[in-house]
Formats: C-alpha cells, structure tokens, sequence
C-alpha cells in the first residue's frame, strides 16, 4: 500500500500578530500526537532560500525583483522540501507561503495582483495548502507587540502603519475569496484561547 498524502498548513498575518508563536505551538502539539512533522519558513527553508531571505529582508529592491525573488526561493522550497514531505506522508507546518506575496507585494507595495497570479500559477501549479491560518489582530496592537519583541527590525518591520494596513486588507480578502482553505484568527486572545481554537481546528484535517 502506498503512503497517504500528508497535510499542509500555513501561518499567516501581518508582523507583530502573534502567528510565529502558534507556529512554534502548531508543531508541538502536532508531534505530541505522534504526527511526523516537518517546520518550515518562507522566504527560506532551504539552503538556497535562506540566503535569498538574508537579501530579501536587508537590501532595498525593486518591487518586482522582490517579487521574483520570493517567488525563486519558493520554487526551490516547493521541489526541495514541501512537495518530497508530503508524498511522504508527513505534516509541513509553513510559517508563511504563497499568500504572503500577495498580501505584501500585492497589498503592502500595490504589486498587480494579476502578476502574482500568474506568478503563483507558474511556481506552484495546483499546490495550496490543505489549511490556511490567518492571524489577525488591529495594526497597532500588532505593532506594539513588535516593537517590544524586535530590537533590530527588518526591511519589512521597519514599515509604516499604512503600509500594514494594507496588508492586513489583503489578508482579509484572501480569507473571503478561499473561504474552504483560510480561517480567520482572532490574534487579539491570549495564547491560551488561541492554542485551543487551533487544536479544534487542526482536529478536522
């Protein structure tokens, strides 16, 4: 018999909500349920992507070169990581995916919505995650929380209010256009609401 397909799980939401913290807890609590898992990040989770994140996050480009390059980095973490773990049979927890680039280079930067999608369609095919997480909390709480937690803020921590708002709309219109993939998470709870809103909804996959 040939191994099921595993499952694909992204984290998303603007800097500063809260989703790497559950990231971190997603793992965790799936691994304790005997789960084989496998913790990756975007931009990055391979060699190759890493050391695109490094430029992605410190040197100023071009909207479009930042485009191409997250788009380069998830081709790569597509063939090298993602698609092997799910044949597989395992878990791939995804701190960030494709939705980012439309919510940061669509939404943040005003990217053509039209050419991330013909981004994705060419870089990713048919492959979407199974579960889109989308942390959600007011900007300004967002980046109050960031600002506590960041000494050295990145390319992307740096940026104004306006910048996250905008963001934080295009989040929030993936989630109404992908209604059977995304679920919005109210990032404003303590961890501890959060974290079992998660276990309800991990436990249906």
């Amino acid at each position: 018999m040939g191994t099921s397909r595993g499952r694909f799980i992204s984290f998303e939401g603007i800097d500063g909500a809260g989703k790497s913290t559950q990231h971190a807890w997603m793992i965790e609590h799936l691994r304790q349920q005997g789960r084989r898992v496998v913790a990756t990040r975007e931009p990055g989770g391979t060699p190759l992507g890493e050391k695109l994140r490094a430029l992605l996050l410190t040197d100023s480009m071009h909207l479009e070169t930042e485009a191409l390059l997250m788009f380069a980095a998830r081709r790569e973490h597509i063939a090298q990581v993602i698609e092997p773990a799910l044949a597989r049979g395992e878990w791939v927890v995804c701190d960030r995916f494709a939705d980012a680039s439309f919510a940061y280079q669509g939404g943040g930067r005003g990217l053509s919505w039209k050419k991330l999608e013909e981004l994705a369609h060419w870089v990713m095919g048919d492959l979407q995650p199974d579960l889109t997480l989308i942390f959600d909390a007011p900007v300004a709480v967002a980046q109050q929380r960031l600002h506590a937690a960041t000494a050295q803020p990145d390319r992307f921590e740096q940026e104004q209010a306006g910048f996250f708002e905008r963001v934080r709309s295009a989040y929030l219109r993936i989630a109404s256009e992908n209604p059977g993939r995304v679920r919005i998470i109210d990032a404003t709870q303590t961890p501890t609401v959060i974290n079992k809103v998660l276990e309800n909804i991990v436990a249906s996959l």
